[in-house]
């Protein structure tokens, strides 16, 4: 299956907020299910046809886990790779906190890549519930930055 196809699959998974998808081209199957504990990333199954009974017996034995309460409002990602940084400078206020109003459009903090300075504009309009970066770490491509409601 094509990689651009798992990727897209794995985004509408995240953004839809089902629990699991499960589909089968020709003889490749992808289940692809969101584990709701600390990380925000779906777990990515992928078997081919002859593995898949080996495959489908271990999840049945998983052990049940508690989900905990998760919080309501739409997640803003990180668009590159780069350093996360809450204000434009280290002597500056930071552009949001938790509790503060934001619209869409509004600068949410700053992602440097390759000495480049880049803003981040929010895609949402509400109020700032959560910031999952702490100033100066590091961030992926697709990681949740801020969850606004």
């Amino acid at each position: 299956m094509d990689l651009r196809k798992l990727k897209k699959l794995i985004d509408l998974v995240e953004e839809s907020g089902i629990s699991e998808l499960e589909l089968t081209e020709g003889e490749e199957k992808v289940r692809i299910s969101r584990a709701l504990m600390h990380s925000a990333a779906p777990v990515t199954h992928y078997v081919s046809a002859p593995q898949q009974q080996a495959a489908a017996a271990p999840a049945a034995s998983a052990p049940v886990v508690p989900v905990p309460v998760v919080e309501e409002g739409q997640v803003v990602k990180s668009p590159m790779v780069g350093t996360f940084y809450r204000a434009s400078s280290p002597d500056a206020k930071s552009f949001v906190d938790i509790g503060s109003s934001v619209s869409s459009g509004e600068t949410l903090c700053i992602i440097e890549a390759m000495k480049l300075l880049n803003e981040i504009e929010s895609e949402y309009s509400g109020v700032v519930k959560k910031i999952f970066v702490e100033n100066g770490q590091p961030v992926e491509y697709g990681e949740p930055l801020f969850l606004i409601g």
